[in-house]
């Protein structure tokens, strides 16, 4: 998966509301849908896209299903964001004539703080 579906499944706001209800601690299905107050099956559909962009797992304890969040969705994420946040630093630098190499330190040193 790519960062595309982590975006995707967290654009929607229900699936927003369970992810961050999980973050708190696991939960089943039954206590999502009384949570958000929405049908099993529901739940259930927004799990399985939550799962597919790898940002929730689940864990089998005898007859229930417990559902968490998973970091590597999120480290997906933050890969994209940050690489954009590179891009836009490096073409913010090769826009300024006057790089700020050294401008800081010298303010620094006028009031003694160096």
């Amino acid at each position: 998966m790519t960062y595309g579906a982590v975006m995707i499944a967290l654009a929607d706001p229900t699936r927003r509301a369970l992810f961050e209800r999980l973050r708190s601690r696991p939960h089943t299905v039954g206590e999502l849908a009384r949570i958000a107050k929405i049908q099993q099956p529901s739940v259930s559909q927004h799990l399985r896209v939550l799962r597919g962009a790898r940002l929730v797992r689940d864990r089998r304890e005898g007859t229930r299903r417990y559902y968490s969040v998973s970091q590597e969705g999120l480290a997906e994420l933050r890969r994209y964001v940050e690489r954009m946040w590179d891009d836009v630093l490096t073409a913010y630098a090769a826009d300024d004539p006057r790089p700020p190499k050294g401008r800081a330190a010298a303010p620094l040193k006028r009031r003694g703080l160096r």
